[in-house]
């Protein structure tokens, strides 16, 4: 296979969005033995951004990854931001950064972060991110030129005919997202099938929120594999899917590593009856109004009241799902004990401006807090 093939990358691909830490900071001797695991393995892909851990994911990458292996030896994609730019300058400045903090030369996999309806794809026209890509791939310093993907099936269909030269996409796909209006996954992967561009997956595991389900639907699950994971059933999913270059997953421990080794270490494709059984559980989980939170913490940087918006709604599904009781208010106290409470939320909408699956994030804090501030 040529060096430059884009399927030339192992199917499990390494997030480095939500990386371990310690005292607030990222645990880097983790993350070396967690690096070390996954190379060990055979694999290769690393995916960082500029934004990832308040801008700190491409410097880990840098310490974790890039001085301890040959160049040639591993992938890694990075992204440009449309949100940290004002003018056509910014877009290499915040280039050169990027392989400054990471500490290469170039980048295998380079994508604009984040595209979807309204003002992040106006301003990658605006600052023709497009031609600029294309002119940093002659150059060398990208390999492959894409884009990550949070809009509408519409959208798509029209960015994909104005720009033939973009070689993959990114999207979010999952189980629970296959038919979800807000997301539409699998019209998202229809459209890109058909024009045969080549897939890179986030959110296979939507966030953690399918590593763990509703008692009655584990015990489906565990009755029919009973030593796999939960969360294994969610990446066969997606890996029984053509067309797809890489998976990434946001491994955040140890363990979470050694499972998705094992489920992508002779992988097995889901048979039918398995298929039948996803959609069984899909259909229960649709009759609970769960928020669709990822945990991707965009909206927890800037937010004025230091609010830890995605554990807080952790725990606002837990109470949707069993009731409120105990555990979940220990739980609460714990994290406002260093984060904002639900009730210091100030209704500035910046959280709202930049959450990629649209979530009305004031309201839901007033229902939390509704639950948890009293």
């Amino acid at each position: 296979m040529e060096k430059n093939n884009i399927f030339d990358v192992s199917k499990l691909g390494f997030g480095l969005m939500r990386l371990p830490e310690k005292d607030g900071e990222i645990d880097y001797s983790h993350v070396c033995r967690m690096v070390d695991k996954y190379m060990e393995a055979g694999l290769n892909y690393f995916d960082t951004a500029y934004v990832y851990h308040s801008g700190k994911s491409e410097v880990a990458a840098r310490e974790c990854l890039v001085k301890r292996y040959p160049r040639e030896s591993f992938k890694l994609a990075t992204k440009l931001p449309s949100w940290c730019m004002k003018t056509k300058e910014d877009r290499d400045k915040i280039f050169n950064e990027q392989l400054e903090r990471a500490g290469v030369d170039y980048f295998d996999f380079y994508l604009l972060h984040s595209l979807e309806d309204g003002n992040n794809y106006n301003a990658y026209e605006e600052l023709d991110c497009f031609n600029w890509g294309i002119g940093k791939k002659r150059e060398g310093k990208i390999i492959h030129f894409g884009f990550s993907y949070h809009g509408t099936p519409e959208l798509l269909e029209k960015v994909l005919d104005k720009h033939p030269e973009i070689e993959f996409v990114q999207i979010q796909l999952n189980y629970a997202d296959w038919k979800n209006p807000l997301v539409q996954s699998g019209a998202l992967y229809d459209i890109l099938r058909k024009r045969n561009i080549p897939m890179i997956i986030m959110e296979p595991v939507k966030g953690g929120t399918l590593a763990a389900l509703m008692p009655e639907l584990e015990q489906k699950l565990k009755a029919a594999r009973p030593n796999s994971s939960i969360a294994s059933w969610a990446m066969r999913f997606v890996g029984s899917l053509d067309g797809i270059i890489t998976i990434l997953s946001g491994m955040s421990n140890d363990e979470q590593m050694q499972d998705n080794l094992n489920t992508f270490t002779n992988f097995e494709p889901l048979s039918d009856s398995e298929k039948k059984l996803i959609e069984e559980v899909n259909t229960v989980m649709f009759t609970s109004p769960l928020i669709g939170c990822t945990a991707c913490r965009y909206c927890c940087d800037g937010c004025p009241s230091e609010i830890n918006i995605p554990e807080v709604f952790r725990i606002l599904n837990t109470i949707r799902l069993y009731g409120k009781e105990w555990r979940s208010s220990n739980f609460y106290r714990g994290l406002t004990e260093k984060n904002g409470k639900a009730k210091d939320c100030v209704g500035c909408g910046q959280c709202e401006s930049v959450c990629p699956q649209h979530l009305k994030i004031i309201e839901l804090l007033a229902e939390a807090s509704g639950h948890l501030d009293k």
